[in-house]
């Protein structure tokens, strides 16, 4: 027979049951119960809080995330404590807005349907799932899929479609040399046709809706995903707040849904999209912006003079999030109005990115 204890968060005043061997924070997940969280590995801290009372056991966590003089002084993650009474929880970071937009995670079956070569190593697919899977833009899911060797993968991709396309999921995946689940794209351990589970919803770099200022989307690689869905859900609102789109690339070879990108903007005069090219100096075709895309984000931003006026949703690899970072600030943003999407690497392998989705905060 389980044991379930209650777990209760301060000072949201808020109580759910954990059960045997089931960590709080997913506990939480089960029970529509959205909590500040990232890697859900114990790597990123984004979960990290205080025990007020109670007995936990944590499972195997990075000391990044949690150090030896924090957890002598009560702090623990809650992605890796194992309830063993009813416990109390004091939240260092929580937003009134998740815990009311909180969506149960579920588990789906799904069928890939379609693999894309959308450039040299970004690929897109589909999946089909069995019922409708409620989100909102910006989220993601973690895919398991088993490979034709027989192999199970588990990755995080966010969706690149709209939460209103509920029955057939997009993704878009950058391939990394040793990548278990992109490289199988290519190799044919993964097919359209496989069977997967889709876990999800997950994360807290959502679209906010009904504020003030412009829409300031930054992406990179496959980063291009949480941001073509925030694009496009923010468009169907029918909200009027301008738009900048910027997407930062090695080179034009890196650029892709460029004729949708073109389709969009003769239709919506208020978004601009910026397109950034780091590798482009001997590239006599482009005509567009070079160099870095944080430091093409601070030009813009001087130029408009927003002083922080705007919703930032920034999602790519560590080092854009990083130099990003002190850019927004100096421009006078919030961390409020500041949202992340981290691609960091997983820690099943060493190769490949799992999310890690974080306010930035």
């Amino acid at each position: 027979m389980s044991t379930t204890h209650t777990v209760r968060l301060e000072p949201v005043d808020v109580e759910f049951e954990v059960e045997d061997g089931e960590t709080v924070l997913n506990a939480a997940f089960r029970q529509g119960i959205s909590l500040p969280h990232g890697c859900k590995e114990g790597q990123c801290s984004a979960c990290k809080c205080i025990l007020l009372d109670g007995e936990v056991d944590l499972l195997k966590y990075s000391t990044f995330a949690l150090n030896d003089m924090e957890k002598e002084s009560g702090h623990i993650l809650l992605c890796r404590s194992i309830a063993y009474s009813d416990m109390e929880v004091e939240l260092l970071n929580y937003d009134e807005e998740i815990l009311s937009k909180s969506i149960a995670v579920k588990t789906f079956s799904g069928e890939i349907t379609q693999i894309d070569r959308l450039t040299h190593d970004i690929r897109g697919i589909r999946i089909a799932l069995d019922s409708p899977m409620k989100f909102w833009a910006g989220q993601y899911v973690d895919i398991t899929v088993t490979t034709e060797k027989g192999e199970t993968i588990t990755r995080s991709f966010s969706m690149a479609n709209t939460p209103d396309q509920a029955e057939e999921l997009a993704f878009i995946i950058k391939k990394y040399p040793e990548g278990r689940f992109s490289g199988e794209l290519d190799a044919g351990g993964i097919r359209a046709g496989a069977a997967v589970s889709v876990t999800g919803p997950y994360g807290t770099c959502f679209r906010r809706e009904d504020r003030e200022g412009p829409v300031i989307l930054v992406g990179a690689g496959s980063g291009m995903a949480p941001i073509w869905s925030i694009l496009h859900d923010h468009l169907a609102s029918g909200e009027d707040r301008a738009v900048y789109f910027f997407y930062g690339a090695r080179t034009q070879d890196d650029l892709f849904h460029l004729d949708r990108i073109e389709a969009l903007l003769a239709d919506h005069p208020g978004v601009h999209f910026i397109p950034v090219l780091s590798h482009a100096d001997d590239d006599a075709d482009w005509s567009g912006d070079r160099g870095f895309v944080h430091e093409r984000v601070d030009a813009v931003l001087k130029d408009l003079d927003l002083d922080g006026e705007g919703d930032v949703y920034a999602c790519g690899p560590p080092p854009m999030i990083d130099a990003l970072q002190p850019v927004l600030f100096m421009n006078g943003f919030d961390a409020e109005r500041v949202f992340f999407d981290r691609f960091t690497t997983s820690t099943a392998s060493v190769e490949e990115p799992a999310l890690v989705s974080t306010a930035a905060r």
